[in-house]
Formats: C-alpha cells, structure tokens, sequence
C-alpha cells in the first residue's frame, strides 16, 4: 500500500488491473503479485511486484510494517499487504501487462466513501465494504484491507 504526501494530504496509490491478467480482471487493487523463491520473503515480493506494475524502485520505499494477511474470497489468494511512504512526485509508470492504470486517492475522501456491505462465499456472508470513489469502485479484498488501515489511520491521525 504505497502512501505519499501530494499539497500537503497524503495520498494512496491503487492501480487499474488490465483485462488480460489471469484474476481479478479490470479491478482497482494495490500493487502486488505471487510471490517467487528469488524473492525469500513476502516483502521482498511486494516491492518486486511495485517495480514490474508501476516502475517504484524498492529503495524509494519506506516500508511502515504489514497489516494482517487478507484472504480473497473469489480467488483462494491470502494477500500479506506491507504499508510504505513512497516520493512524490515520481515517474511512476504503469506496466500495460498487468496494470493498466495508476490511482491515487486522498485519504481524507477514501474516509467518506466507504459503505458497508455483506459478501458471499459458498453460501456464507461476511461483512465487506466498498469505496466508491469519482466511480471508481473498490472491493473485494481491496477494500477490506483498506477498511483495516483506515480504521488505524483515523485512530492515530486528526482524520476521522
């Protein structure tokens, strides 16, 4: 989840997937992707995947710490999510493989657009959440981590 400070506001980057990856076709997601042995660990996967997606060099982050790990209920996926302040500006570039567009939003507005929802998975619902953004639409995995780094943002900022 790569945050910068833009005009004094910090910001979170979200990218677009392209409709030619394999799962989660045309969703809004942070950056991220599988993790590889090359890698040795879950972080050094998601700065990886940050390089390949949208052109963020590793050093550029400052890694704040990992949330809880997510489960994606449409994919089997478990998505182990790492916080990071990155710079901006930056020449972020979006891969046109797997991501077809780069987001960012305020998080002051992603603190006054998230409804609650109920989601299905083999016939069980869980509570969910989505963010609708200028109609952007986040959800799904996505927005439950989102949800869970919001909650601890507003507790430790003047944000609520």
């Amino acid at each position: 989840m790569p945050l910068y400070l833009k005009n004094g506001e910090y910001n979170i980057l979200f990218i677009k997937r392209t409709e030619s990856v394999r799962t989660h076709k045309g969703q809004i997601a942070f950056p991220g992707g599988g993790y590889e042995a090359a890698d040795r660990t879950l972080l050094k996967t998601a700065l990886r995947e940050c390089a390949e997606e949208i052109g963020l060099a590793a050093d550029k982050v400052e890694v704040l710490g990992e949330l809880d790990d997510e489960p994606s209920l449409t994919s089997n996926y478990v998505i182990s999510p790492f916080v990071g302040i990155i710079p901006w500006p930056y020449p972020f570039m979006a891969d046109g493989t797997e991501t077809e567009e780069i987001i960012e939003i305020p998080i002051k507005a992603l603190l006054s657009v998230k409804e609650n929802n109920k989601e299905l998975s083999n016939g069980d619902t869980a509570d969910s959440y989505s963010f609708n953004y200028e109609g952007r639409i986040i959800w799904g995995a996505t927005a439950r981590i989102l949800s869970k780094f919001l909650e601890i943002w507003a507790q430790a900022s003047e944000d609520k």
